[in-house]
């Protein structure tokens, strides 16, 4: 009696944790689908994958500027700021180009290298930016991004999805998937084993 409740509470035990490592394979699945249909794209988009060093040559603020919020923003998203742009000379190259902060700052507006965020208070916004050109003065060479392709003449102070920032997005699935794999052949051993020893 006591043996066949060892072998019931094995095999509840088994089911449990195959059901586990089944559920840890689908959710890395899943969380793959969701990095392939979101993070993937964007980072094969960029054109700007060749790193440089950039030396500023001027940072100056003009007048504000409106810009909608995101794409199909209605008027009263449309936030005015003042416009920042920076000028720097490309090592690579030697050219004089504008410089950007990522690749959505171009997309949002290309007048201008920084686009901030939607504020409720306008003095944050021109403090934040006027800080942000003093920076610019102050460290004149800084490594940037540039197209070796040529398609883009301008440059992006860091990239929105790094290669680094990549190989980490993939470390949490693949280990969760790894995992589950693991537990599945620990199961399916087990099971094995314990099949062979009742043969026998």
């Amino acid at each position: 009696m006591l043996g066949k409740k060892l072998v019931t509470a094995q095999k509840r035990g088994e089911t449990r944790a195959l059901c586990l490592g089944l559920g840890m394979v689908a959710c890395s699945m899943m969380m793959y689908f969701f990095i392939g249909i979101t993070i993937v794209p964007f980072y094969t988009k960029s054109v700007w994958t060749t790193e440089t060093v950039c030396k500023v040559l001027k940072a100056n603020i003009k007048d504000k500027v409106s810009c909608p919020n995101g794409e199909g923003s209605e008027d009263e998203e449309i936030f005015p700021y003042p416009c920042l742009q920076v000028w720097v000379n490309l090592t690579a190259s030697g050219q004089e180009v504008m410089l950007y902060q990522t690749e959505d700052t171009l997309e949002r507006n290309p007048k201008c290298s920084y686009v901030p965020d939607k504020l409720e208070n306008s003095k944050e916004v021109k403090a934040r930016i006027e800080t942000i050109a003093s920076n610019f003065k102050k460290y004149q060479t800084f490594p940037c991004y540039y197209d070796p392709g040529g398609t883009q003449t301008n440059v992006i102070l860091s990239r929105l999805y790094p290669s680094k920032g990549l190989l980490f997005a993939f470390l949490w699935p693949t280990l969760m998937f790894t995992g589950g794999c693991l537990i599945i052949v620990l199961v399916k051993i087990s099971q094995y084993v314990s099949v062979l020893s009742a043969w026998q």
